[in-house]
């Protein structure tokens, strides 16, 4: 059985070191470090990396609409329960097949926490992903990204700030971590 492992971020170069992309730039690394390469999927609205026993994902809707993505990527692989072939099954347990890695404003930075079957905290890429699967029990690993100045201005604004270039040594460390994990 494949896993299902998706990072979250938005699309773009403008976005590619900001704090709400620390899902991509971790899921970027791990596809790094497993020697998959990234191929457009239309299919999918995402960027898939794959081999025999796990699938990569970043959509390339914007965050708010990861779950669409989601869903597709485990309709095809036939991974979603679904209740007399017809009517989707709520509150399916996803834990053992998909991994959701993504930001987290609650958690301090150069810190994560792996959770399961847990809200999304406000997090509007994880809320779209619990809307389209009708569950929110899967694995996810929260990256931390909260520092003293998200008190200080708009979270809009905070997590569309790039990581400074201490941030990004500390986190690509962290990410490191995280990543030893899945090989």
């Amino acid at each position: 059985m494949f896993k299902i492992i998706v990072g979250l971020g938005n699309p773009g170069e403008q976005y590619k070191t900001t704090r709400h992309n620390a899902g991509f730039m971790a899921i970027d690394a791990l596809a790094k470090r497993l020697d998959l390469v990234w191929e457009n999927s239309k299919k999918f609205s995402s960027e898939i990396a794959k081999n025999n026993e796990v699938i990569l994902v970043k959509p390339l809707a914007y965050m708010n609409n990861s779950g669409q993505a989601v869903q597709a990527v485990l309709n095809f692989y036939k991974l979603l329960p679904k209740k007399n072939f017809l009517f989707k099954t709520t509150n399916s347990d996803l834990s053992q097949i998909l991994t959701v890695i993504h930001d987290d404003l609650d958690i301090d930075f150069n810190k994560y926490k792996i959770s399961i079957d847990s809200r999304s905290a406000g997090h509007n890429g994880v809320e779209s992903i619990i809307n389209y699967l009708k569950t929110k029990n899967f694995k996810r690993i929260r990256i931390g990204i909260k520092n003293s100045t998200l008190t200080k201005i708009p979270t809009e604004k905070f997590v569309l700030q790039n990581f400074n270039q201490e941030e990004l040594v500390s986190l690509d460390k962290l990410i490191g971590e995280i990543t030893n994990n899945f090989t």
